[in-house]
């Protein structure tokens, strides 16, 4: 569709990946594989064009072709300059047009997640470019949800010692699991979790993380760790798993009768541990810039601060 000069709509298909691909982002090489795998649909990714020149670009991700909609909007891109046009108008636009095209009327539009460098704000053209993006969205009814951490542990770095004090097992089942799930909700600061359980009840929400995320996961669930003393209590667990990108610290946390120990060393420990013995190239992991425990002990353990990401959402 024309607006004024501008023409707006979704890619046709592979064909034009180039074309979407003509602004920069770190997600542009995993645009193909998203699309073969069914991650991504021709439908979802959206382009507004001034003749055949990309002036901005959005895109949806699911985590799997079965997924009835999209899960996330994590590709919103401007170009730098648009021939006088303001580009943030220019990204309203667009954002407002796909959304009433891509989403299901009176839906809640899915999360928004933005990948920055760790030092996004100290360089004016980069903090240039995320505010306008964040501007884009915030012109559409969004607000910023939490800023996170994106940490690396890679294998030149140190391993961290293997635990002296707790033992660790493999998860019985999924009902062990999700109960040691909820019990580690009390107390959070993670703000996905806080804003879970303003919803729902902690039985609820740990369902919830188990299916829609934990369970998805198709490497071994015998990586998996629960930690306990040496009488059997158990006082926390680590997930170390492999999405569709990377291996990651899927989930980490220390009950709250533990907490203040410093068992999230030994725990986190071991599931790198876990990861590192699969010879992978790297292990990723995030955590909220506010939860300050967390983020030091991944410090601890040799994680590298890469990446930044921002999430904004729709209330």
């Amino acid at each position: 569709m024309a607006t004024n000069d501008l023409t707006i709509r979704p890619i046709s298909g592979r064909e034009e990946l180039d074309l979407f691909c003509q602004l920069p982002y770190v997600l542009n090489e995993e645009l193909a594989d998203d699309l073969a795998d069914g991650r991504r649909r021709p439908e979802w990714m959206w382009v507004a064009l001034r003749g055949d020149r990309l002036l901005a670009r959005v895109a949806w991700w699911s985590r799997s072709a079965g997924d009835a909609g999209p899960l996330m909007l994590d590709v919103l891109d401007i170009a730098d300059s648009t021939s006088g046009s303001d580009p943030v108008d220019i990204g309203v636009r667009l954002l407002n047009t796909a959304m009433a095209a891509t989403l299901p009327s009176g839906s809640r539009p899915p999360e928004y997640s933005l990948f920055v460098p760790a030092d996004w704000r100290e360089d004016a053209a980069v903090r240039r470019a995320v505010e306008h993006r964040m501007t884009v969205l915030e012109r559409t009814g969004a607000r910023l949800f939490v800023e996170r951490l994106r940490l690396e542990w890679r294998p030149e770095f140190p391993l961290p010692e293997p635990s002296k004090r707790l033992a660790f097992r493999p998860v019985h089942d999924s009902e062990e699991l999700v109960a040691l799930m909820g019990s580690a909700m009390e107390g959070t600061l993670d703000a996905h979790g806080r804003d879970d359980l303003a919803r729902m009840s902690v039985r609820e929400a740990a369902i919830r993380h188990y299916e829609d995320e934990l369970a998805q996961y198709t490497s071994p669930r015998d990586w998996w760790r629960i930690a306990a003393l040496p009488h059997g209590e158990p006082v926390g667990f680590v997930i170390p798993a492999r999405n569709d990108y990377n291996p990651i610290i899927a989930y980490i946390a220390v009950l709250p009768a533990h907490r203040g120990n410093g068992y999230i060393d030994d725990l986190l420990a071991e599931g790198t541990r876990v990861l590192a013995e699969q010879h992978v190239p790297r292990i990723r992991a995030s955590t909220d810039l506010g939860n300050i425990p967390m983020a030091n002990a991944f410090l601890r353990a040799g994680y590298s601060n890469f990446a930044r990401e921002i999430n904004m959402i729709w209330s």
